[in-house]
């Protein structure tokens, strides 16, 4: 924690108070929303309840039109369409949701996901044949395709029209597909950009059911019911949450109160969450959306779509099961390629010297190394590669820290691998075994002239500055308002000033840490998530600053975790 820099806000503006005066919320809550750039009564009211009415026109995608007219077209003729999904839980509820929306259409619509190990990701060439052969002549991609162009051609020589919708970023040249959904090209001028995919294939279905002539009230009383599935794929593939990204979340989260899918409801169930107990982005985060993520990493996630697309509902409590326990597999697996790295590190410690880490293991397990490289990440605070090693081929992902662009790092390098792609701050790429160490030193040396040491060192940066009599219900419940908390809308993180031990810190489960402290004549208790190690150093401690967050407790209510100590 000495490394940790602490960047407190400023003063707050009278206007603060009278924000908070018109909300009726703590002044704490309304520092917030001002500072977050919500600094009149109306606008903040109108974040603090985002409306359904608010989604954008779907038609404002570029290509829609053409994607909805060939859509209706293959209904018309009875012609099969394939729905090519992905192995996450972006790529798999979007399938979901084209599949559920063409059923209600009467479109003939199949659906198939490859597998991570055995195919590796997006529309492959053997894909794109094995359809042709099965005598489909429209595919339609969700999550996948935009850089998929060697596949697209060969549908082209096939007679299979493609419809890519995706959100990754394009290459220079989009793909010559039929049309190409994705509110990143360059020539969309969509308002929101920042759509995951599960988004834009949400906003494919808005356009093909109102092409269908579907009046206003069943039409959006099914994009509500779909609202549910893209919510979680929203906070799972970490896009901002503001926006039309935060009507989806907002509206979606709230919709699990009444939910009526076996599938999602089995999910639920096995996760914990009771019938009318809403789970919270950050819950959705770190134990829905692992399970359904666990299929496509350890096994296939064809299991996830069929669990959403069952009516069965003890089929789909058997695979929710299933999804927990391979979910329970992936986390043994990456704490055991994690606990390698950090020993390597300890053997040979990282230095200020290396401005971004690669690290490769043989049959590291590829399904795993995304979340074991944000692990990195969080350790050292630099972009990490993390990649798993058969038969001479490299396979993995990155992560990178919010200063660091992480695609076009590997854009600059092209010529080591075989294939690449992803995003500002997560990408994945397969290269040649042999290149590895080139890799290490091109990528160290891209971030060394990019990065200063200031982009190194860790940053807490302080939403508010309360005292300890500030904290209670009301500022709770004015949380849960700005909530959902995510990417551009993080979870605000408080801190008191000038606190002292109300008696010893104490090891909790293993290496967590309980610790109750007194300010402002009041005792409030802590918990700290992987703190045991610090119990010692603050035991002796006169007074100590903390930073925190109001997190909701699983048992209801509120709690308080500590994210970082300062010893005064």
């Amino acid at each position: 924690m000495d490394q940790l820099r602490w960047i407190f806000p400023k003063p707050a503006e009278p206007s603060v108070a009278d924000l908070a005066c018109h909300l009726r919320i703590p002044a704490a809550a309304a520092r917030i929303l001002h500072d977050r750039g919500l600094r009149d009564a109306a606008s903040a009211a109108r974040f603090l309840q985002p409306r359904i009415e608010d989604l954008h026109d779907p038609f404002l995608l570029r290509d829609m039109d053409r994607a909805a007219d060939r859509i209706q077209a293959a209904v018309a003729r009875g012609e099969p369409i394939e729905i090519h999904g992905d192995y996450d839980v972006d790529g798999v509820t979007s399938t979901v949701i084209l599949k559920k929306t063409f059923d209600r259409i009467g479109a003939r619509a199949g659906w198939y996901i490859p597998h991570r190990l055995l195919d590796g990701y997006g529309l492959q060439k053997t894909a794109v044949e094995d359809a042709a052969a099965r005598g489909i002549r429209l595919i339609v991609s969700v999550d996948n395709g935009i850089r998929a162009h060697t596949a697209i051609a060969r549908a082209a020589e096939l007679g299979i029209d493609v419809i890519v919708t995706d959100h990754h970023l394009p290459e220079a040249a989009l793909p010559p597909a039929l049309a190409v959904v994705n509110p990143n090209r360059r020539d969309c001028s969509y308002p929101n950009p920042s759509l995951c995919g599960a988004g834009v294939a949400f906003k494919l279905a808005h356009a093909v059911l109102q092409r269908a002539g579907w009046a206003d009230v069943r039409l959006y009383r099914m994009l509500e019911s779909f609202l549910k599935l893209v919510a979680v794929a929203t906070v799972a593939d970490l896009v901002p949450l503001t926006g039309e990204n935060r009507i989806i979340v907002k509206h979606g989260l709230n919709g699990l109160a009444a939910v009526r899918n076996p599938g999602l409801r089995a999910l639920l169930d096995a996760g914990g969450f009771a019938e009318g107990r809403l789970p919270d982005a950050t819950e959705v985060a770190f134990r829905i959306a692992p399970a359904i993520n666990a299929s496509g990493r350890m096994d296939s996630a064809s299991q996830a779509v069929r669990m959403f697309l069952t009516g069965d509902a003890v089929e789909a409590s058997r695979i929710a099961r299933e999804l927990f326990a391979l979910n329970k597999e992936r986390q043994s697996e990456e704490r055991a390629i994690a606990n390698e790295i950090f020993e390597r590190c300890a053997a040979t410690p990282v230095t200020d010297s290396d401005s971004a880490l690669v690290f490769w293991g043989e049959r590291w397990h590829r399904g795993v190394v995304g979340i074991v490289a944000s692990r990195v990440v969080d350790r050292f605070h630099r972009p990490a590669f993390v990649l798993g090693v058969e038969e001479g081929v490299a396979q993995g992902s990155g992560r990178s820290i919010e200063s660091f662009h992480l695609l076009e790092a590997l854009e600059s390098m092209p010529e080591l691998f075989t294939r690449f792609g992803g995003h500002a701050h997560a990408a994945g790429l397969t290269m040649p075994a042999a290149s590895l160490e080139a890799f290490r030193a091109r990528l160290g040396a891209w971030a060394a002239g990019r990065l200063t040491a200031e982009d190194l060192r860790p940053v807490m940066e302080i939403d508010a500055v309360v005292d300890f009599a500030e904290i209670g219900d009301p500022l709770w419940q004015a949380l849960e308002q700005i909530a959902p908390f995510g990417m551009d809308n993080e979870r605000p993180i408080f801190a008191v000033r000038g606190a002292t031990l109300a008696g010893p810190p104490q090891g909790w489960k293993e290496n967590h840490l309980r610790v109750a402290l007194r300010q402002s004549g009041r005792t409030l208790l802590m918990k700290g998530w992987g703190m045991a190690e610090l119990a010692a150093e603050l035991r002796d401690a006169k007074e100590l600053d903390v930073a925190f967050t109001i997190e909701r407790d699983f048992l209801g209510g509120w709690g308080l975790t500590a994210k970082a100590f300062r010893v005064c």
